[in-house]
Formats: C-alpha cells, structure tokens, sequence
C-alpha cells in the first residue's frame, strides 16, 4: 500500500461539506506520513479543509496506478496543522522531497487511517494478470514503458 501511494502521489480526497454534500478533490501532494497516516499539503485545498476544520473531520483517500489499474482507499479521521511541530516537520518533508517551498503551504492536512480497501478493475474480472492490464493501458493511451537506458 505505502509502495503505491509512493509512486502515485496524486489522492483524491473526499469530504463532507456542512450541508452534507461530497467534496472531492485531487491532492498531488499525497503521501506516507508514518504506518498510520497519510498526509496532504494544503496549497489550494480551501472546501476540503473547511470541511475538516468545521467539524467534518472524516476523509477518504483513494490512490489507484491509471495504468495497472489497482490502488487503495483509505478512511479516515484528518486533523489541519497550520503551525506546531506537524506542520514544520511536513514542511521539511515536502521540501525533501519535492523541492515545494514552505511559504506556499498554509497546513499539514494529517490522516488517520482507520480502514483500508482495495480498488481493483473490473479489468481484472476475466482472469487478466496485472502484466495484460498493464499492456492494454499503455496501448490504450498509447504510451510505453522506457528502462533506464532508454532514459
């Protein structure tokens, strides 16, 4: 699960607006925080944190590789950090990873996660390996895997 939400990156985050419509919205700052978080850098996520901070707290984050077409969705409860050791330690850790400057980050969005599915395609439900569905994305997007040689 952690390999996946390491190479995908990009989570869609689910929350509950006050009058109980769903919100979602991509987050391409998703990442492993520790075994049992995720975490997000709210940089333009004004709905998704108003909706944790107004007493919504509950998220679900699904992270799903478009070419092999299988990935996860986690649940669970987030809390905002907009100072504090949270929010310097995410600083540091976007920083590391990605370069992203701390004044572009107005909060840590951290995530509990409290239950854990899988997404699999129906892509899948012929028997196909994970190989098969691989090559018929690439083909369908017209894409190609490149070794390191290739570059």
């Amino acid at each position: 699960m952690q390999r996946v939400v390491r190479q995908q990156r990009l989570g869609y985050v689910a929350s509950v607006c006050p009058d109980g419509t769903p919100n979602l919205s991509p987050k391409g700052t998703t990442a492993v925080w520790d075994d049992e978080h995720l975490v997000f850098a709210h940089l333009h996520s004004p709905q998704t944190v108003a909706n944790i901070e107004g007493g919504n707290p509950v998220v679900e984050v699904n992270v799903v590789d478009p070419i092999l077409r299988r990935g996860y969705r986690f649940k669970g409860r987030a809390s905002v950090h907009r100072e504090g050791a949270v929010f310097e330690s995410g600083c540091h850790f976007y920083g590391a990873r990605s370069g992203l400057a701390a004044d572009r980050i107005e909060a840590i969005v951290l995530i509990r996660v409290e239950h854990v599915a899988a997404v699999i395609s129906p892509a899948y439900d012929d028997g196909s390996s994970p190989e098969e569905v691989e090559q018929r994305s690439l083909a369908m997007y017209g894409l190609r895997r490149t070794g390191p040689e290739e570059g």
